[in-house]
């Protein structure tokens, strides 16, 4: 035989120089959990490693990610029952708990990448992501309080604005707030490809924004469906989003492929709540090694396409020096 393909795997050097995919530091993005009150610090039962953060102890978490090169960061609120409403004013309320997260991450750590969720949920005493009116999800309506709240992260120090809530036409709607109002150098990365997936239980119980009613199957993508995926991806781009993002991760690796090889933007990839938790799970019934599991997963990710991965993982394969 002429060609022996196994002559690039018989030592380790041999297979590091051959490899064709790497994740690093740069390409991940830790999701943050935060609460009200002070010196809290609270772990999410299904998510085992992963803690809700009072803004005292985020800052001393995002601390101690800088130091290990993790620089980006997705920040997420669990809002008291009693501050939630149909109109989800608590989100871009002045003083809010959120909004004073983002403005003491980036007055104390400027360098790092805040990035923002832009959604009703956590927010709404209905738990949808766009108003309510007699059962219906109302699009429009939902525009102009999701463009409030993006201009209220922008105004708190975001550096990227994350549109999770699959609304149509709100990426070119929040573009206009934030250019309309001077913040033409603030990103957005656009949940594109959302799927109404089993696998967000874990975020909600982090959270408490599960729906009341119902589920997002009329606003979020149909697991079933790929092409309709370049559809959204299509009017994100026309509507100045600057990353698609495609959400869950791992089931729908031929997504971010599907995406990757049809626009020249980058591509992020939320492994999220659910994949974390199994893979958590699994691990510590001994089912599985827990480096080659996790490094595997994420390499996957990044294999398939993802410029950006956002991960629970991210801290602890940086601590462990996996990467």
């Amino acid at each position: 035989m002429l060609q022996r393909p196994r002559r690039n795997r018989k030592s380790e050097a041999i297979r590091q120089m051959v490899q064709e995919t790497h994740v690093s530091a740069a390409n991940l993005i830790f999701p943050l959990f935060i609460i009200d009150g002070n010196n809290q610090k609270s772990e999410v039962a299904s998510m085992p490693g992963i803690y809700r953060h009072s803004v005292d102890n985020l800052l001393r978490e995002v601390e101690s990610c800088l130091k290990l090169g993790l620089n980006a960061f997705d920040l997420f609120p669990n809002i008291d029952e009693s501050l939630k409403d149909k109109y989800a004013t608590e989100s871009y309320r002045d003083g809010s708990l959120y909004l004073r997260a983002i403005s003491e991450v980036k007055k104390n750590f400027p360098e790092a990448c805040v990035i923002t969720d832009v959604a009703m949920d956590p927010y709404s005493s209905d738990g949808h992501d766009g108003i309510v009116e007699n059962g219906e999800i109302l699009n429009d309506e939902t525009l102009e309080v999701l463009g409030k709240m993006a201009l209220a992260h922008a105004q708190a120090g975001a550096d990227i604005i994350a549109p999770s809530d699959m609304m149509d036409g709100r990426v070119g709607y929040i573009r206009n707030v934030l250019d309309d109002n001077g913040f033409t150098g603030v990103s957005i990365m656009s949940y594109t490809a959302k799927y109404a997936s089993a696998f967000y239980g874990p975020f909600r119980d982090a959270l408490n924004s599960a729906p009341k009613f119902g589920d997002k199957k009329s606003y979020q993508m149909n697991p079933a469906n790929q092409r309709e995926a370049l559809i959204e991806a299509d009017l994100d781009e026309a509507e100045g989003a600057d990353f698609l993002m495609v959400k869950p991760a791992l089931p729908y690796l031929d997504v971010i492929k599907l995406l990757k090889d049809n626009t020249e933007l980058p591509i992020a990839a939320y492994n999220v709540s659910g994949e974390y938790a199994m893979i958590k799970a699994a691990i510590q019934k001994g089912w599985l090694n827990e480096q080659r599991a996790i490094t595997e997963v994420l390499t996957s990710i990044r294999r398939a396409g993802a410029t950006a991965i956002l991960t629970y993982h991210a801290k602890e394969v940086l601590e462990n020096k996996w990467l």
